[in-house]
């Protein structure tokens, strides 16, 4: 990504939407965002609540608000590996501090000074911010993109032991809204899914991220 993101909004089913936003199943303290782990951490960090020693706090990892966008990654929980999807539960206050901690991911021109800036940027940042494109229920790209966040170093350390509140085991839900999706039943569908929803930003919460 070399060159300023395009702003424009899209419209979705009559309603405008801007071309990036995150979109998360949140309460008044908490936020939750998925991940899918083999069977050497997913089965244990459910039924502990908490991530286990096979779980690398040395290594970067990513978090997803969106819901479809996890099934994409994991292909609803049946690609190797990523057998067992998480909902993790963390706090509000943590995931804005990893927001307010991050840096972009690649490169943009007209958010960072020049790319040296950005890697200087990349190296003192403890979270990394993506957008990728949204998925429908057949995993289709949309036209408007969702967050991805990555925690490594001191991030990774809350995550794992300040942040967390729940873990649970949703392979089961994925695999009966996928099953629904294969029965071309949308709607029945739809209604399984998490009720994600725009999540509120304030104090310019992305304002260095250019969004």
């Amino acid at each position: 990504m070399t060159g300023r993101p395009p702003t424009a909004a899209t419209t979705i089913n009559g309603m405008e939407e801007p071309l990036r936003r995150i979109r998360a199943l949140y309460t008044a303290s908490t936020i939750t965002v998925y991940q899918a782990y083999g069977p050497a951490i997913g089965p244990d960090a459910a039924r502990d609540g908490r991530f286990p020693p096979t779980w690398k706090r040395d290594r970067m990892t990513w978090i997803k608000p969106s819901f479809l966008w996890m099934m994409y990654r994991c292909g609803w929980g049946e690609k190797p590996g990523q057998e067992t999807v998480l909902a993790v539960e963390i706090t509000r206050e943590g995931f804005e501090w990893a927001l307010r901690n991050s840096c972009l991911s690649h490169y943009v021109h007209g958010v960072h000074a020049d790319r040296a800036a950005w890697q200087r940027q990349v190296k003192r940042s403890p979270a990394r911010v993506q957008w990728d494109p949204e998925r429908d229920l057949h995993l289709r790209p949309l036209p408007h993109r969702s967050l991805q966040l990555g925690l490594s170093g001191e991030a990774t350390q809350r995550y794992a032991d300040e942040w967390l509140v729940s873990i649970t085991d949703v392979t089961p839900q994925a695999q009966e809204i996928h099953a629904l999706v294969k029965q071309h039943n949308l709607e029945a569908a739809t209604r399984l899914l998490p009720n994600e929803r725009p999540y509120p930003i304030t104090n310019n919460l992305l304002k260095h991220l250019g969004a």
